[in-house]
């Protein structure tokens, strides 16, 4: 069984390394990983391959810092090239990136075999490019690996229990696995002006929608500026972000720091008090480590930890994030339902793939 794994951004290094070391395990699968370069920074791509032990890409693309369309396009091409030369037997897609679009149109072009993995999440606003990106992943997929009960419901609103080459299967999550494998290799930051003892608020920002919006994000700054001046926060700068304050001038007050590997923020998550984030996994990672999270959205893809009272949506309104602060600061989540699977995704990934094919070429 050959099967072609396409990545590009950290969230699916991230997957893949889990993924991966279990196909290294299985004697009669070949693995060939496509790295993109979505994440064409080193500090945001060659650290999670390094720390994480994933195996080196056979190919790299180097496709970056260009519009949705542009980017999008020169995968696909250079997707198509790889997988009518590789010829596998499925294409292997994690999330809602350009890369995940791209791997997706070329798989299904080509008449190949498509898993994707974190299937159902849907903000139901087409504006948001990985709305658009996982909608079209999902509709073409002959596996989709749905984390929850939300997401299932999702892909049965859309009709998908009613293809008859489709196989849904409720996997779980799969960075609930990565959490609990790799929390016994957190490291603290070496580059942080506070210990590991002191008392911080861990904060990141990087979406289209917040950065690209000159009024959102100074929006979320001031909130941001306002806890700050009370607790501590620490955030892991994307360049996105450290380009947009600097042209639009905006003061951003916090610890900020340049990207870290997976290892330094399962130990940021892991030690904070609380969580300011609109990273979609960012926020999910938190309720692992028993943590709240501030999200800076309207809506999120995980209803059910709102839901819960463990995500609050505080979207842009300063007054609100700080106000959902003072009344978050320190709370310990308790996790009393098993809404992501407790962990043993990969085995229900893995294990659904090679019965899938096997019944396949069969």
């Amino acid at each position: 069984m050959k099967i072609v794994t396409v990545v590009g951004a950290r969230p699916q290094f991230i997957k893949a390394a889990v993924i991966s070391s279990e196909f290294e395990k299985i004697e009669n699968v070949e693995e060939v990983i496509i790295h993109t370069g979505q994440h064409y920074d080193s500090k945001m791509s060659d650290i999670f391959f390094k720390e994480m032990g994933i195996p080196e890409p056979k190919y790299f693309l180097s496709i970056n810092n260009a519009s949705h369309g542009k980017m999008t396009g020169n995968m696909l091409i250079e997707i198509e090239k790889i997988l009518v030369n590789e010829k596998p037997d499925l294409v292997l897609l994690y999330g809602d990136t350009n890369s995940t679009l791209a791997g997706a149109l070329a798989a299904v072009k080509l008449k190949i075999k498509i898993a994707h993995v974190e299937s159902g999440l849907r903000n139901h606003d087409l504006t948001i490019p990985e709305e658009v990106n996982r909608i079209f992943a999902d509709s073409v997929s002959n596996i989709v690996f749905y984390p929850t009960d939300l997401a299932l419901q999702n892909l049965i609103e859309e009709g998908y229990d009613k293809k008859n080459d489709a196989l849904l299967v409720r996997s779980g999550d799969i960075m609930e696995d990565a959490a609990y494998l790799f929390k016994e290799h957190m490291v603290w930051p070496s580059n942080l002006p506070i210990n590991v003892d002191d008392e911080f608020v861990l904060a990141t920002l990087h979406r289209a929608g917040n950065t690209d919006d000159a009024d959102r994000l100074k929006n979320i700054v001031e909130g941001i500026n306002r806890i700050h001046a009370v607790t501590p926060v620490v955030l892991p700068i994307h360049p996105r972000t450290a380009k947009r304050l600097t042209e639009l001038n905006i003061q951003l007050d916090a610890h900020i720091i340049e990207p870290i590997g997976y290892f330094e923020m399962l130990s940021l998550l892991d030690k904070c008090q609380l969580v300011l984030t609109d990273s979609g996994g960012v926020q999910k990672e938190s309720y692992f480590f028993n943590k709240v999270s501030l999200i800076f959205a309207e809506y999120s893809p995980w209803k059910e930890l709102v839901e819960a009272g463990f995500n609050v949506l505080v979207d842009d309104n300063s007054e609100l994030i700080y106000n959902a602060f003072v009344a978050n600061k320190g709370r310990k989540v308790e996790k009393t339902d098993n809404f992501y699977g407790g962990g043993e995704a990969r085995h229900v990934i893995i294990g659904s793939i090679q019965a899938y094919l096997k019944d396949k070429t069969c």
